[in-house]
């Protein structure tokens, strides 16, 4: 008892003797002697180096506000504002709170304006603290584009030192999020005033400077065709990226080469069967996935390789023959080994994240891989256990994950024989439908995806799935506000006479919304394509030639300037017109009327050759 007793006030002893000692620090800063400032400045530095609670102690008792003042005054001693700068920097190198509470006083503008000082040293410790600032995860990145002066002076304080190098390059490259900062730092000189830094003989500066590099390029056709005419000392570009590549450099730069290089080829820069590509970049991703790399090594490079092939079937035949790369990726889902060992919460949390990032990289890979080839598919649906992983996965906690293992399905739902064998084996259909519920509209228009495909005729899935009363979901699809999903759910409907004679006005308004929306020309293609399917249905036909307003949008697209639109307008009218249906004639004659057969003479002297062939095949329904 008597033990209980003593705690408490040797507790409230110590925390009074902390805060009083960090009382005292702030109190020097307000000493009329310089001396005793600068003095008080640097042994607070001292007390703050690897210590978070007496950081958070000065931040809380009003430090930040002070330093500040005194880092902003050009009274003050360059001596003294620069130690300023430096605690400021020690501050922020403690907690997310810390950081906060740094931005709110308003730290960055008073470091950008502290760059304008000649003073190389004063200017680094700037720096330095803006790195640590703007590289967390809280910090607005906005903050650095809300001055149109500030991004243009950084530039210019590249070539000052390697510090500057550094920092700076490690701040553009943590604040390029977007399109619009893309733009902003490609047009105030960026590639030219980065591409030097690449040879520079300091590891941290090339590193950053290819970090730059990588945001810079992504998904970014200006940025990545500049790149690829860029020369480093007389080389190309891409070959100093090849370089980094080797196996001799640390895995963090080769990965970052390796995403400079997947990017650029991305954007058109570089052919994907550019050898760069085929015998360097791809073979350093797959070494990446290997189980020998760390955790966040092994995510980035799945990710990066799936990005990479994701449109080119040649890439993908390559990598699922590259390093046994489809067997190595089950690796993912065994990790970690025993959650029910782990008692530490911290150890189970990060355990858990890493399990739930590794099982979305692998969903993500296999889906890239077997988006194409057949046999890819077959070799992916027979590794081990693989099925009920992806049956798993749609049940994930993580949402990444669940769009990773839908994506993942999708892509095998391509095949055929897969939607007859292994689809049907683990009734894949169950979780597809419940995973369709109240889920959000990324995760839908995948799943709504994959639904088509085994709503196909072919599927053994069909049967249960209409049974377990699918079109009312269908149909509520058709009126989203998503052209995805309105596009998904028509076309999961298309058994076509059956459905239209019972949903027909529903389906017909939602194709009408999408066509005089301002939608991508993928959707309306599509929207178009599922006209034509309407068109090929018996009865369906009347619902499209009763409906004046809808053969006027087809004669439209039929003039359109895009090829993919008139090709799949033209398409539906040469379903409407087909001789061997009956009422072709009333269908011909109606559409000769509303000039159809002037447009369709037009089309066969078009200049691309489906589309020629395609108008003459309609015009010969009327000849015959």
């Amino acid at each position: 008892m008597m033990a209980c007793l003593l705690e408490a006030p040797l507790r409230i002893s110590v925390l009074s003797e902390v805060t009083a000692t960090s009382r005292h620090y702030v109190d020097r800063l307000f000493d009329p002697d310089p001396q005793n400032v600068l003095q008080g400045v640097i042994d607070m530095k001292n007390a703050v180096i690897g210590n978070n609670k007496q950081k958070a102690n000065l931040i809380v008792l009003g430090a930040v506000p002070r330093l500040l003042y005194l880092l902003q005054q050009s009274s003050s001693s360059l001596d003294l504002r620069t130690e300023c700068a430096v605690v400021l920097g020690s501050l922020a190198m403690g907690t997310e709170n810390n950081i906060k509470s740094l931005v709110d006083c308003h730290i960055i503008p008073a470091l950008l304006q502290g760059l304008l000082c000649s003073d190389l040293i004063f200017i680094e410790a700037c720096l330095r603290c803006l790195r640590t600032v703007f590289i967390s995860p809280v910090t607005p990145v906005q903050l650095l584009y809300t001055d149109p002066t500030v991004i243009p002076h950084l530039m210019s304080l590249l070539s000052r030192s390697q510090h500057t190098q550094e920092y700076i390059t490690q701040i553009f490259a943590h604040c390029c999020k977007t399109p619009e900062h893309q733009t902003v730092l490609f047009n105030h000189g960026a590639i030219q005033n980065i591409a030097p830094l690449l040879i520079s003989p300091s590891f941290k500066v090339r590193m950053q400077a290819l970090k730059c590099f990588s945001v810079l390029a992504y998904e970014n056709a200006q940025v990545s065709m500049t790149l690829v005419n860029v020369l480093v000392d007389g080389e190309q570009l891409s070959q100093v990226f090849v370089r980094m590549m080797q196996r001799d450099k640390p895995i963090e730069m080769q990965l970052t080469a390796a995403k400079c290089l997947t990017y650029m080829c991305r954007a058109g820069a570089i052919r994907t069967d550019d050898s760069c590509v085929v015998l360097k970049t791809l073979p350093c991703l797959v070494r990446m996935c290997s189980k020998e790399r760390l955790l966040e090594e092994r995510v980035e490079g799945a990710e990066t390789l799936a990005y990479l092939m994701e449109p080119d079937i040649e890439l993908q035949r390559i990598a699922s023959v590259t390093d046994h790369l489809v067997s190595m990726l089950a690796d993912y889902f065994k990790y970690p080994s025993s959650v029910s060992a782990i008692t530490d919460i911290k150890r189970l949390d990060h355990d858990l994240k890493h399990a739930h990032e590794l099982r979305q990289a692998a969903f993500k890979l296999y889906a890239s891989l077997g988006s194409n080839d057949e046999d890819i598919r077959k070799k992916i649906t027979e590794t081990e256990n693989m099925m009920d992983r992806i049956v798993s996965g749609l049940s994930e906690s993580s949402i990444k994950v669940r769009l990773a293992a839908v994506r993942c399905l999708h892509s095998l739902s391509r095949s055929v024989q897969q939607l007859r064998t292994s689809f049907h084996d683990h009734a894949v259909w169950k979780p597809l439908m419940k995973l369709l519920q109240n889920a959000p509209d990324e995760v839908l228009v995948m799943a709504s995806s994959t639904l088509c495909n085994l709503l196909l005729e072919f599927s053994p899935s069909k049967e249960p799935i209409l049974e377990s009363g699918v079109i009312e979901l269908l149909c509520s699809l058709t009126q989203s506000d998503s052209p995805a999903l309105r596009v998904n759910g028509i076309w999961a409907l298309m058994h076509i006479d059956q459905i239209m004679s019972s949903h027909g006005k529903q389906i017909m308004q939602a194709v009408t919304l999408i066509l005089e929306g301002e939608h991508s020309i993928e959707v309306k293609e599509q929207t178009l394509c599922i006209l034509a399917n309407i068109a090929d249905g018996n009865t369906a036909k009347e619902l499209i030639m009763t409906n004046d307003d809808m053969l006027q949008k087809i004669k439209y697209y039929m003039g359109h300037s895009n090829v993919k639109l008139q090709l799949a307008a033209t398409f539906c009218i040469s379903n409407l017109i087909w001789n061997e249906e009956d009422g072709s004639q009333e269908r011909q004659d109606k559409l000769r009327e509303m000039g159809f057969v002037d447009i369709l003479h037009k089309l066969t002297q078009a200049s691309d050759p489906n589309l020629c062939d395609r108008a003459k095949t309609a015009m010969q329904q009327y000849l015959a």
